[in-house]
């Protein structure tokens, strides 16, 4: 590995998958203003909006994450095209 490339600025922070409210503790360097109490400590908390304990290929199960309204919006957008 080659040598002062790699942060030293780690430190524990929290996880949230926001699609199912599963937090777990990990090491990051990115920045937040955010913070979140896990078992009566204060950390850093960072947002996902997936994660393992979410993801279809980790779960087995099929399910259609849209936070955002994206796919009805590609949908009314290319309606006009449908046969």
């Amino acid at each position: 590995m080659k040598k002062g490339i790699h942060p030293e600025n780690y430190r524990l922070v929290v996880f949230k998958d926001m699609s199912n409210d599963e937090v777990f503790v990990g090491k990051s360097t990115a920045e937040t203003k955010d913070t979140i109490e896990h078992e009566g400590v204060e950390y850093p908390l960072i947002k996902m909006e997936i994660s393992s304990s979410s993801h279809p290929f980790y779960t087995g199960k099929t399910k259609l994450v849209d936070t955002a309204g994206r796919v009805d919006k590609f949908m009314n957008k290319y309606k006009k095209f449908s046969k």
